[in-house]
Formats: structure tokens, C-alpha cells, sequence
């Protein structure tokens, strides 16, 4: 790619495998463990603990399986903690010659593990995540034995890296189903405004532009590290805890975003003002209408109540809690409430899984302003809410919504995925044609 030249919107700029990779415990019976794919899986005949979908892949994964599956015999029947397989796979992959690999993230240059940051300093004083550290140690001396395991301090130093550069790696409906560690994608910093997003197929990862940029510079190519639809300090918050550093980008300092996504519906049903009640108010700014003492404790009390719900179900969505904190939130919490906002995810998911598809699209329909302004007009999870709006309308024979929001989807997977990804040729583009077939 010549470095000088502009770049438009949809190029894939990066594209690289995992230095190492482990699939969540969770879905080690139900997915491949080399290729991530879903389906019918079987085990690995010595250590009856990793699950792969056919021989082809059973191969493909030996010369790293190999190194662990006899550690792995001697846990069974106990599951390994997420961060403890991931961290074996590294010190196992270092042991033999790892350090030597390079992750190119142009044709020159390249990153080695030996060129993360670790963070040391942060971590010494940091007694809950030493306590981790403590017990993965303890797990990882019964996993692989005193003698594979690295020195308290340099074990320090690979859990740091892991921590602060290790990607969830995700299925097409953007579900989170392992871990990857990306040499070269690690040159790529955060930003709450990005202009880059990664995908996956498998465990292969993809950095695509979502704006042209005028030329390759990856000192000003961003990614988000956090979940968007977050309010200003709570994204700074998780930035500060797991990546180490406070942003200070236009977004988080903004103090209408602030407002806005904290924000309380004004009492008048007919004003959509956006109210601060974080800090005392004695009338709504644009009608006048007088806010009350009551008023302001039931907005924060709602939004307490639907923080520890929202916690409770981060596995599992409930429609029937979702329904309960809505009814809540009702004239309480603004429309573009983050909270809210989260709320009528669930719902809308929640709604799908049991097959309530009028209400899944009610909710859809809600979630779709809200979601797009805090994560952007071209974030695959917008995508993704297009696509699932239009496969629902499609199922109940709505065709002229159903196509609307695939073409919408259409516009946005194609730049965020490309057009090549199994996502648009083997999920989207069927539906674009049954929806577009009667039309």
C-alpha cells in the first residue's frame, strides 16, 4: 500500500493472525477451539479438554496444541480460567522461540511481544490485580509446573501485556468469544471518535477505515478500545483501569455529551429537553417547568436500579426485567439516557431470542437514534441492529421496512466488513435479494 496516497473509507488497511489465541471456557463443547467456527465439535482424544470441528483443524492447531495438551490432561475435569489459557498459550509460545515473531503492520515495520507495553509500575500498585496475578500464578504452577513457569517479576510483565493489549475476538453477531493477542494491530491506538474498526472472521483480525484518510500514518489511525454507548466518565474510567490512561479526547471532555447521556426527560411530556440532575436544578431550562426534590432522587434512583439489572444480566437478557426497568425509566430517564439506551438493547435481544418479534422491532425502532449517535453512523454494531430489524420484517412479511433497513445495513457492514467477509456474501446478500424479489 503506498503510504503517500490517499485512502478511502472500507480499505483494509491491516489484516493479521493471532500471535496467540484461546477461546473462552464457555464455549469450549459448542465451538472449535483452532477455528472458532460453531457447530457439531469433537474432542481431543488425549487431553478431553479442547473441542475441534473436524480433523483438517485438529492438525492445523497440533503444532501450538501440542506444547499443552498434556498439561492440559492433568487439570481435567477442572476448567481453566480465561486469562490463565491465555497466559499459558503465551509463556508456552515465548518457551519455544516466540520472541522472534514479528507482527508487520506495514511492509517494513514491525512489532515483537518483547515490544508491548507492560505497565509494571501501574500493576506493583495495583493490590487487585496482583491478587489475579497470585492466583493465576497458582493455577499456572499446577497447569504447566514450576520449572515452565517465568520469574513473579517477568510473569508481571507478560500479564501486563496480556492485559493491555489482548483483543476480544468476536463471532459475526459481534458476540465476544475469545482472546487474541496481535502483534502488529497493537500499533493501533484508542480514540472515542474512530476512524478504524476491527472485525474478525474466525480468528483472522481486520483494521478497516470508516473515514478516508489522506494518507497511511498509524500515529492517526484509531480505534475504539471501550464500548461506546457509555457515558464520558465511564469510559474514562474503564480507559484509566485497563489500558492505563485517562483520555482526554474531544468527546470525553465534552460537557453536552456529558449532559446528554446522563440526562433526565423534563416531568412535561411535551418538552424533550435534556436535564443534568446531577447537579441541583431548580426548573427545566426550556419550558420552566419546576423540578422537584422527589423528581430528581426517582431519577436517580431509577438509574441505580437499572445499573444493577443491567449488571445482573450482563450473560443473559430477561424480556421481563427489561420490561420492568423500561416502564420505570418511563418520563424518568431521557430517550438518549445511555442507561436507557442499554435497557432497549437487552429488551431488543431478549425480545428476539423468545420470538417476540413485534416488539423486538418496537424496540429496534427506539434503539436505533440513540445507538447510532453515541457509536457512530458506520459502527458494525449499527450494522448488525439494521440487519436483524430487517431479517424480523422480513420474517413478518413487511418488505418495504425490511429493505430499507437491509440497504442500511448494506452501506455500513460493507465498509466495517468488506464485502468479501462471510457476514455480507453469505448472511446479508440473501436477504437483500428475498426483500428486494417482491419489491
Amino acid at each position: 500500500m503506498d503510504k503517500t496516497a490517499p485512502i478511502r473509507k472500507g480499505t483494509c488497511i491491516l489484516t493479521e493472525k493471532p500471535f496467540v489465541f484461546a477461546l473462552k471456557s464457555r464455549y469450549r463443547q459448542e465451538r472449535c477451539d483452532f477455528c472458532f467456527a460453531e457447530g457439531k465439535v469433537l474432542k481431543c482424544s488425549n487431553c478431553s479438554y479442547v473441542y475441534y470441528c473436524n480433523r483438517l483443524c485438529q492438525q492445523e492447531a497440533w503444532p501450538v496444541h501440542k506444547t499443552e495438551c498434556s498439561h492440559l490432561r492433568t487439570i481435567a475435569p477442572r476448567t481453566l480460567p480465561d486469562a490463565a489459557r491465555i497466559l499459558s498459550r503465551i509463556i508456552l509460545k515465548l518457551n519455544n522461540g516466540g520472541e522472534y515473531e514479528k507482527g508487520y503492520y506495514t511492509g517494513k515495520c514491525y512489532r515483537r511481544f518483547s515490544d508491548l507495553m507492560t505497565h509494571f509500575d501501574e500493576l506493583k500498585l495495583d493490590e487487585k490485580r496482583l491478587e489475579h496475578i497470585e492466583c493465576l500464578t497458582s493455577v499456572l504452577t499446577q497447569l504447566l509446573g514450576q520449572k515452565l513457569l517465568p520469574s513473579p517479576t517477568e510473569l508481571i510483565h507478560i500479564y501486563g501485556k496480556m492485559l493491555v493489549n489482548a483483543f476480544n475476538i468476536l463471532d459475526q453477531e459481534m458476540n465476544s468469544i475469545g482472546t487474541g493477542i496481535y502483534l502488529g494491530v497493537s500499533i493501533t491506538d484508542h480514540n472515542c471518535t474512530p476512524n478504524a474498526v476491527a472485525t474478525f472472521d474466525g480468528t483472522t483480525i481486520f483494521i478497516r477505515l470508516i473515514e478516508d484518510i489522506p494518507r497511511l500514518d498509524w500515529s492517526k489511525i484509531f480505534i475504539s478500545y471501550v464500548d461506546m454507548l457509555s457515558t464520558p466518565d465511564d469510559r474514562r474510567t474503564e480507559l484509566q483501569k485497563n489500558y492505563f490512561f485517562l483520555c482526554d479526547c474531544m468527546r470525553c471532555l465534552d460537557p453536552i455529551e456529558a449532559t446528554e447521556s446522563n440526562a433526565a426527560a423534563c416531568p412535561n411530556s411535551k418538552c424533550n429537553e435534556y436535564l443534568d440532575l446531577r447537579r441541583l436544578i431548580d426548573a427545566c431550562p426550556k419550558c420552566n417547568l419546576p423540578i422537584t426534590n422527589e423528581y430528581a432522587e426517582r431519577f436517580h434512583e431509577v438509574v441505580e436500579f437499572t445499573k444493577m439489572h443491567l449488571d445482573k444480566m450482563k450473560d443473559i437478557a430477561y424480556l421481563d426485567i427489561c420490561k420492568v426497568l423500561l416502564k420505570q425509566q418511563h418520563n424518568v430517564l431521557h430517550p438518549f439516557n445511555v442507561w436507557h439506551l442499554k435497557t432497549l438493547e437487552s429488551a431488543f435481544e431478549s425480545a428476539i431470542n423468545v420470538g417476540k418479534w413485534d416488539e423486538a422491532i418496537e424496540y429496534g425502532n427506539e434503539l436505533l437514534p440513540g445507538f447510532t449517535k453515541y457509536s457512530g453512523k458506520l459502527n458494525p454494531l449499527v450494522g448488525l441492529i439494521h440487519m436483524k430489524m430487517g431479517k424480523i420484517l422480513l420474517h413478518r412479511d413487511q418488505r418495504k421496512e425490511a429493505l430499507h433497513n437491509l440497504n442500511k445495513a448494506s452501506d455500513i457492514i460493507k465498509i466495517s466488513h468488506g464485502k468479501e467477509h462471510p457476514l455480507y456474501q453469505q448472511h446479508l446478500i440473501p436477504l437483500l435479494i428475498d426483500a428486494a424479489s417482491s419489491q
